[in-house]
């Protein structure tokens, strides 16, 4: 069985990944891009570009309803649109802060929302939004990264129970460390505060915020001995086997070395509700 696919952030790293894997199966492909021209050397009959900045709610939900009208139905919506956003709290600006929000948790829930009339019509689909172990804790310097994934897995997690009576699928892929643009051209810096010189040399192994035209550190996220760059080809074929999937999960860890970052997210809330003494955990 052939399915059809939008994706959004769709020209570079895991969406071009998601893209490429969904092509080779054999599947239809509406991906979006903010300039198009960045997807000109993928040519294939079955694969649309569409350009979209997730940002603009109107121009979402024109070009949601496009790709609907082009492809008829639509099975499988991928949110991936995003990027990174290093700063402390207090270095950030506003506009830094707005437009991290504007882009990973705004832009997927304007796909979402603009795609649900469509799917519950055809009474069936599967949004998979794009998260991160990050949305499960947190790390110093990546706040509003985090804020934008813990806001995503929300929304995204009330959605599922509201979409379920219609045959919908919702699932929230919590991704660990893959080699793409994400921690290098894709990375925004704010402007360094020197009161969090020793906090960035832990972190990011350097005192001082990257040049912006710079590749961030490869340690950007998140710090971690254990922590393992994989391919994005490696998340692709993680992505197809959840669409596969006729009962998928509502959260799926995908990368190596993710499983163990989200468990120890969750141990580290679990001491802290342990030291409640009127708390107890569910056995």
């Amino acid at each position: 069985m052939t399915r059809t696919w939008f994706i959004t952030g769709a020209n570079r790293g895991l969406g071009r990944a998601f893209t490429e894997a969904a092509l080779t199966a054999g599947d239809t492909v509406i991906a979006t891009a903010r300039d198009p021209r960045t997807m000109t050397d993928i040519t294939h009959p079955r694969l649309t570009v569409l350009p979209l900045d997730v940002r603009d709610r109107e121009r979402v939900f024109a070009t949601v309803e496009q790709a609907f009208t082009t492809a008829e139905r639509i099975d499988v919506i991928v949110n991936n649109a995003g990027y990174g956003l290093v700063g402390a709290v207090e270095e950030l600006t506003e506009a830094q802060i707005r437009d991290q929000l504007d882009t990973n948790f705004y832009g997927a829930l304007w796909v979402s929302q603009a795609a649900v009339p469509r799917l519950r019509a055809q009474g069936s689909g599967h949004i998979v939004q794009i998260s991160t172990v990050g949305a499960v804790g947190s790390l110093p310097l990546f706040s509003m990264y985090n804020a934008s994934k813990w806001a995503l897995e929300g929304f995204s997690a009330s959605l599922a129970d509201e979409l379920k009576p219609f045959g919908i699928h919702v699932t929230i892929a919590q991704l660990g460390g893959f080699d793409t643009d994400w921690a290098k051209s894709s990375m925004r810096f704010a402007t360094a505060e020197p009161a969090y010189a020793q906090l960035r040399t832990a972190i990011l192994g350097m005192p001082e915020y990257p040049d912006a035209a710079a590749a961030a550190p490869a340690a950007a996220e998140p710090a971690a001995d254990e922590w393992v760059e994989a391919a994005p080809e490696v998340a692709a074929a993680a992505l197809m086997e959840l669409v596969a999937d006729p009962n998928p999960p509502l959260r799926k860890i995908i990368g190596p070395g993710a499983h163990l970052m989200v468990a120890m997210a969750l141990d580290q809330r679990r001491q802290d509700y342990l030291a409640d003494p009127e708390f107890a955990w569910p056995s």
